[in-house]
């Protein structure tokens, strides 16, 4: 297995840049994996394949703005901060863009008044106390609490045209704030697809798992199993995994939102025994590839992923990597949406 066989062309006018309104109407591909058939559907159709008893397991983490603005202390330097992970209180990890200029002891202010908002909040001072590999700075605030005041939704790299309205970069159930990107497979639910798998009697339960720097981070080593994983913060509490126990042993399906909520529940599985699921609260480093041995997972939903990316890596794992592979060129020759605003995959 090498990281070049993830690899696959994508033409450019296929990255979605702005989401589909209303969310609930991107299109939907359902893989089945016992007979290998692609069928096309609209998103709003989800309820026809799923099942009275089933369990849906979402990821509730709700983006951070996590953008920043900053000057450099003894220069006036304009600096870009991108915060990654929370360390400690006023610690965290983060990027910063240009990373050379900046070291240990390096000090600087962050405002939004550098971005001629209307309305400036008071700034936040930052100093460098660590670097880690891969470029991170560890940076200590004088006061976190005023960040979400001057910072801004960071989309990925891809997306170019401007969120008009930065709602529509989380999920509609979005409740614990901690993620640097969106959970992108729960962007295409509303509160009436909601509600229609309720009334199914669909089982709801609501996990959080932040996302932080492997959502920015391609991998880069030939050998996949080379590549470094980051940890995220996971909680699944005793709730949910009571519910999973009990669907678990019931025989009834459990369908997960997105390759992050399948990251937290596969980690909660290895970690249990197999007739008592455990809850979680603390960080997730499970780097799912093809070989993985699924315990808990019975169908996910999905969106289209980066080439060569962990999280194609991760789908390939549960469908099957020809299965995966004809999905993509069917989808490339059907012009579906790609990435964070793109369109789904369900696969049962």
């Amino acid at each position: 297995m090498k990281t070049s066989d993830f690899d696959y062309y994508l033409p450019p006018e296929l990255i979605a840049q702005t989401p589909i309104e209303p969310r609930d109407q991107s299109r939907l591909m359902v893989l089945n994996r016992s007979d290998k058939s692609i069928t096309h559907h609209r998103f709003d159709e989800l309820v026809n394949f799923l099942q009275a008893g089933d369990v849906i397991v979402f990821n509730n983490s709700r983006v951070i703005p996590a953008r920043l603005s900053g000057k450099k202390a003894d220069s006036g330097g304009v600096l870009e901060i991108l915060l990654l992970r929370r360390v400690s209180p006023n610690v965290w990890e983060t990027l910063v863009r240009p990373g050379k200029l900046v070291k240990i002891g390096g000090k600087f202010e962050l405002s939004n008044n550098f971005n001629h908002a209307s309305e400036p909040n008071p700034s936040v001072l930052a100093e460098v106390v660590d670097e880690k590999d891969s470029g991170i700075k560890v940076i200590r605030f004088s006061d976190e609490s005023s960040l979400p005041d001057i910072g801004r939704i960071a989309l990925p790299p891809y997306i170019h045209t401007p969120l008009t309205v930065p709602e529509r970069y989380q999920t509609v159930y979005a409740s614990a704030s901690g993620s640097v990107a969106a959970p992108t497979a729960g962007l295409h639910f509303s509160p009436e697809v909601l509600q229609k798998i309720k009334a199914k009697g669909v089982h709801c339960l609501f996990v959080t798992l932040h996302i932080g720097l492997d959502t920015f981070l391609p991998v880069r080593k030939e050998n996949p199993l080379e590549h470094p994983i980051h940890s995220e913060y996971g909680i699944l509490s005793p709730e949910v995994a009571n519910q999973l126990a009990q669907a678990r042993a019931d025989g009834r399906r459990i369908i997960c939102v997105g390759t992050t909520t399948v990251r937290l529940v596969e980690a909660v599985a290895q970690a249990s025994h197999p007739s008592q699921i455990k809850p979680l609260e603390g960080w997730v480093n499970l780097f799912i590839l093809p070989g993985h041995c699924f315990q808990m997972v019975d169908a996910m939903l999905t969106n289209f992923h980066l080439p060569k990316s962990t999280l194609l890596m991760l789908v390939s794992a549960f469908a099957g990597k020809d299965l995966i592979d004809k999905a993509y060129r069917e989808a490339i020759d059907q012009k579906y949406r790609f990435y964070s605003f793109g369109d789904c995959v369900l696969i049962l």
